[in-house]
């Protein structure tokens, strides 16, 4: 499965799920200890846009959801589904997953753009699966090696930075991806900047930012 963030004056996503899980990685992120989250999961879309972050670290302008194509915010499985190529497979495949619902949101100052995305499975594998198979599978188009075992995140999350991305991926800059399965959750973080060590800072306080605000499932 592939996010792929498409250059231009607009933001534009594509989504192609793959056929199956593999190398899935632990539901096992958290943010620091002591952080204050609610004690139950969403029970709604809306709800678990309540918990997606509504700033940024880098204090960039938010775009609204309506300015995007497909716009950003709420989805359903139809909404995932319908960015692949074939909707009715990618539909079978979300199911498999357990998905239940997702989030996104977007905020950007040329050159500058960060992207969140939170999804909601039915249980931890179902999440698990998800995040390995957007790592993998962004890794595949963007380039370069992840990290999947960062120092300074928490365990289930994987990392990949892309500081000369070519020119047929529409990045407008050094990118950084941070991917994250916590518990019953799948955070994507993207940060693009203009220089590298701007674009990984942003997609690491970024994460851990929404991390916090995640109950622990």
């Amino acid at each position: 499965m592939t996010r792929q963030l498409l250059g231009g004056t607009a933001v534009a996503l594509l989504l192609v799920l793959a056929t199956g899980c593999a190398d899935a990685v632990p539901g096992a992120a958290t943010a620091a200890a002591g952080t204050s989250r609610p004690a139950g999961l969403p029970a709604t879309a809306d709800d678990l846009g309540d918990l997606v972050l509504a700033d940024v670290p880098s204090g960039l302008p938010r775009v609204p959801d309506e300015e995007l194509e497909p716009p950003a915010g709420p989805k359903t499985v139809q909404d995932v589904a319908g960015y692949a190529e074939d909707p009715e497979r990618e539909a079978e495949v979300l199911a498999d997953y357990g998905y239940r619902w997702g989030w996104e949101r977007f905020w950007k100052d040329d050159p500058a753009l960060t992207s969140v995305f939170v999804d909601q499975f039915a249980g931890v594998s179902g999440a698990a699966a998800y995040a390995a198979d957007l790592a993998r599978n962004d890794t595949e188009y963007y380039g370069g090696s992840p990290d999947r075992d960062p120092d300074d995140l928490p365990a289930g999350c994987s990392v990949l930075t892309v500081d000369a991305p070519a020119a047929d991926t529409g990045l407008g800059g050094p990118a950084a991806f941070v991917w994250c399965a916590h518990g019953p959750f799948t955070v994507a973080v993207a940060a693009v900047a203009a220089d590298p060590d701007a674009a990984l800072a942003e997609a690491h306080a970024a994460t851990l930012a929404q991390l916090e605000l995640l109950p622990r499932g």
